[in-house]
């Protein structure tokens, strides 16, 4: 019991020391804001009092200063003014801003290539096998010391096979070219390839003068024994598998890709794998095929990379990831520090003049590493807060300050290096869309029926046929792809 009675003592302490901080926080930004007051301070004291608040409540209001029934701290006023709106942002003192930490960062445009990782497991490259079968029926004089799972090269002898029919036919081929001419000579020598004489063989009866009964079979390529199915003293028959042999100078890498990123894996692709066994090491290699169905239990697809295996150390079964570097694009970025999720929407706070802060609606893109690409919503050169926004956007919150969506002003909206138009949706599919478009003046184009890819695929999620558009796309030799595409503002 004495116990127990401890245990919520400690949590009771926590919890109130977590409250603490809380309001601690709330208090200090609101405090911040007014500590270092602007040129004519004094004016400022004559203005308004519309309230008082409670910053960790703000909801509440009052009608008299005084401490916050909710935390140990004193009420904050509310004047008249201080609530700029939407348009203008909420303005906050630099002494605050500095306090804060806050740093900012530019909207940037450059190149821009989406890097997708996944694990994956080396596999053999089963277009290298190799199937060694008897060309003929005979009987296993001899065996070499060979056991599957061991590499050999390539020429290496399996077995000795004693084929007693051919001792005939090489009787009488050695008869054809004692006596008869060259054309005979040459259909004899036929008659042997066709009863499955190789032409080493044949090659070495016809140099010693005397039949030669026994072949030796050997793996045409080199690599790992996969299966091995010959004994000393069998029979086989014409046609019997006798040894299965993979090669290994390239492995599979069969990595597993989430099925939401399908559409950022192409064949020809490139990619690089890194191994546990192999610290700091990397290995280069080709996207050579997307297999056609989706795993159901994971969700996944499978993609294959081919990898050089240069001295063998690439071993099937081994666990790897890999890194598959997209297309490189002209893109507008920002950090990804800089943006803030909310689960249905994503916020940028960007900074304007005079200390002031909007929170902007943005559209997002590919990331790169440390980048997010913005597709919508913002404009190269803009400065954003890439430090100490959630305070900042906490501040906009209490100040009635809405965040502006991409589509509010669309000039706002457009990218730099992309064609501009609006037009209603024809059609659509995962990766396109038709569009009856206006006139695009920059590049002579009539207001006209077309299709364009999408970039991403999923950038009309949530449209549908009839809807207008504000669109921006830009040219490619495969053909124009949009890559800005959000509902039209009402005229």
């Amino acid at each position: 019991m004495t116990a127990f009675s401890s245990s919520r003592g400690r949590l009771a302490l926590s919890a109130a020391a977590i409250a603490l901080v809380a309001g601690v926080g709330g208090y200090g930004l609101a405090h911040l804001r007014k500590a270092r007051p602007p040129a004519g301070a004094a004016a400022a004291e004559n203005r308004k009092v519309l309230y008082w608040y409670d910053p960790m409540v703000p909801a509440q209001h009052f009608d008299k200063p005084g401490k916050s029934p909710f935390m140990d701290m004193q009420l904050v006023p509310r004047y008249e003014g201080e609530a700029v709106g939407a348009a203008a942002g909420v303005q906050i003192d630099p002494a605050a801003v500095q306090s804060l930490g806050v740093r900012l960062a530019s909207v940037q445009r450059g190149e821009f290539a989406q890097s997708l990782d996944a694990t994956g497991v080396l596999e053999f490259n089963q277009r290298e096998v190799a199937i060694v079968q008897a060309r003929a029926a005979g009987f296993v004089q001899r065996v070499y010391a060979r056991a599957p799972g061991d590499v050999v090269r390539a020429g290496a002898p399996i077995a000795d096979l004693l084929v007693p029919t051919w001792s005939g036919a090489q009787t009488e081929y050695l008869a054809v070219r004692r006596a008869g001419g060259p054309a005979l000579e040459a259909a004899a020598r036929q008659r042997l390839r066709l009863l499955g004489m190789p032409d080493s063989l044949i090659e070495a009866v016809a140099r010693d003068g005397r039949p030669r009964t026994v072949v030796t079979i050997s793996t045409p390529i080199g690599g790992a024994i996969q299966t091995l199915d010959v004994r000393q003293g069998m029979t086989v028959n014409m046609g019997q598998t006798l040894a299965q042999v993979s090669g290994l100078s390239t492995v599979w890498l069969n990595a597993a890709v989430p099925e939401a990123m399908a559409g950022q894996v192409r064949v020809g692709q490139t990619g690089r794998a890194e191994l546990a066994a192999f610290p700091g090491q990397t290995f280069d290699g080709r996207v050579t095929a997307i297999l056609p169905t989706t795993q159901t239990d994971s969700r996944t697809l499978t993609v294959r990379i081919e990898l050089p295996n240069r001295g063998g150390r690439l071993r099937p079964g081994m666990f790897a990831t890999v890194h598959l570097d997209g297309e490189a694009r002209p893109a507008l970025f920002v950090p990804s520090e800089a943006v803030i999720r909310t689960g249905k929407r994503a916020i940028v706070m960007v900074a304007g003049a005079g200390g002031r802060y909007q929170p902007i609606e943005v559209q997002l893109g590919r990331e790169d590493g440390d980048r997010t690409e913005i597709l919508a919503g913002l404009t190269e050169g803009q400065k954003v807060v890439a430090s100490g926004q959630f305070l900042i956007d906490s501040e906009a919150s209490l100040a009635g300050v809405e965040a502006r969506r991409p589509n509010a002003t669309p000039s706002a909206a457009a990218q730099p290096g992309l064609y501009e138009s609006r037009g209603r949706i024809e059609a659509l599919t995962v990766d396109s869309i038709t569009l009856s478009h206006e006139p695009v003046p920059a590049i002579n184009w009539p207001a006209m029926t077309m299709t364009f890819k999408l970039d991403p695929p999923g950038l009309s999620k949530g449209m549908k046929v009839g809807d207008r558009v504000s669109f921006g796309f830009e040219q490619r030799p495969s053909g124009p792809v949009v890559r800005r595409l959000v509902p039209a503002v009402a005229q």
